[in-house]
């Protein structure tokens, strides 16, 4: 036998190892904010004081009893092991007592409730039991990106319908499943709706079911910002239309009113086959939430209404600083009904000079204030940026101040 190492194809040779990602990878487009983050995290490393207004993070705490929860529960050994994917009875039982009081939703914990690390996660999971190839998705335009790239990476195709004139976006979901073939599988709606801040009241939602009824739809309901509103408006949620259940789940998260968005405390109520399908996946992904953190979000649905309503309050204080410092400065802005978000026209002369990319990296640049580039939401944002209410009052005049320095001076306009 011989020592000598087999030849070497030329071939192989000449072709180095690199690694190939899954058509459903390739399929995504380049992250929208890559540049602002970059910049801004540039900007923050030289020392800038940047105002970010761009990411619905929120900055204020949870109510200190659900902190202290967290911690008792932390330090009991028994909530360290692997816990039940799907959540721990009392959590589920709470969300359904939540849903009874607040929308008179009647829902069975065992099949009709699931906790989600995040509703995001929940969101992305449930994709992947419902689509795959040849299938669609019709989603709200302009568009949060979760919902499209979700779908996109479950191999589904979509359709983005505008958003912003609720009939004609009803009437257009019918024309829709009447003219495509094969029809659309799913809906997806999203009320208050992110970015764009449009709200519905329940009636919308009763004309969703007798659709997704008449064409065989899937319903998925991101319901976000059911925590947060302002001037007496009241979320409704989809689940109270009669027969929601019967054709859609909805999606509800404690990161926003309750300010938990970095503890993933998700949920998915409605329909039991859907839930039971997001439920296969997940048993494959994942063990479940840290007990200590759902017997903490326990406490928070028995105990916390009242935080979330004060949340609320300082949520529209922030939006009432914010649009009337806009409006003084020339933008054409709307004072949104619910959510954490002003959605505003790019005032002229940059509207008509600059793209909404370019427009967001200059106030970043010259302003040191970020914003979302409506372009980030799709094709239906460009024109529009989303800021967030997330710094407090002073800091938001501060950055109405920054922006009027960096737009309305004649040196500015003249560079563009």
């Amino acid at each position: 036998m011989s020592d000598a190492s087999p030849p070497i194809d030329n071939e192989e040779q000449h072709d180095p190892f690199r690694v190939q990602f899954a058509t459903r990878v390739n399929r995504l487009p380049p992250y929208m904010f890559g540049r602002i983050n970059k910049m801004l995290y540039e900007k923050r490393v030289q020392g800038s004081d940047v105002i970010d207004l761009g990411m619905g993070n929120p900055s204020d705490k949870p109510a200190d009893f659900v902190i202290d929860k967290l911690n008792e529960a932390a330090a009991d050994p028994r909530n360290h092991g692997y816990s039940k994917s799907n959540g721990i009875t009392n959590l589920r039982r709470e969300v359904a007592s939540k849903y009874l009081k607040r929308y008179g939703v009647r829902l069975d914990p065992e099949d009709e409730i699931m906790t989600c690390l995040g509703s995001k996660e929940g969101f992305s999971h449930l994709c992947l039991a419902l689509m795959g190839p040849g299938d669609t998705a019709i989603v709200p335009a302009p568009y949060f990106p979760v919902h499209v790239y979700a779908v996109a990476l479950a191999s589904g195709n979509v359709i983005s319908l505008e958003v912003a004139d609720s009939d004609k976006f009803l009437s257009n979901i019918a024309y829709t499943c009447q003219h495509l073939y094969p029809k659309p599988k799913l809906l997806i709606i999203c009320y208050p709706h992110n970015p764009s801040t449009v709200t519905v009241e329940q009636d919308f939602y009763t004309d969703v079911v007798k659709i997704a009824k008449r064409y065989g739809l899937m319903v998925i309901s991101d319901f976000a910002y059911a925590d947060v509103a302002f001037d007496g408006y009241k979320p409704p949620s989809f689940l109270a239309s009669p027969g929601a259940a019967d054709v859609g789940v909805e999606f509800t998260t404690m990161s926003k009113g309750y300010n938990m968005a970095g503890w993933r405390v998700g949920f998915c109520a409605g329909n039991a086959e859907m839930i039971r399908g997001l439920g296969v996946i997940k048993g494959y992904y994942d063990y479940g939430m840290f007990q200590a953190i759902q017997i903490a979000a326990i406490v928070a649905l028995r105990n916390a209404e009242s935080q979330v309503e004060a949340q609320s309050t300082i949520y529209q204080k922030r939006r009432d600083v914010l649009v009337e410092g806009l409006q003084r400065i020339g933008w054409d802005v709307t004072p949104p009904k619910a959510g954490m978000f002003l959605w505003a026209k790019i005032p002229e002369p940059w509207a008509s000079r600059m793209s909404t990319m370019d427009f967001a990296m200059h106030l970043l640049e010259k302003g040191d204030v970020a914003v979302s580039p409506g372009s980030g939401f799709g094709p239906a944002g460009e024109g529009y940026v989303r800021l967030a209410l997330v710094e407090n009052e002073n800091r938001l005049r501060q950055a109405v101040r920054q922006i009027d320095r960096c737009l309305n001076n004649t040196t500015a306009v003249a560079e563009v």
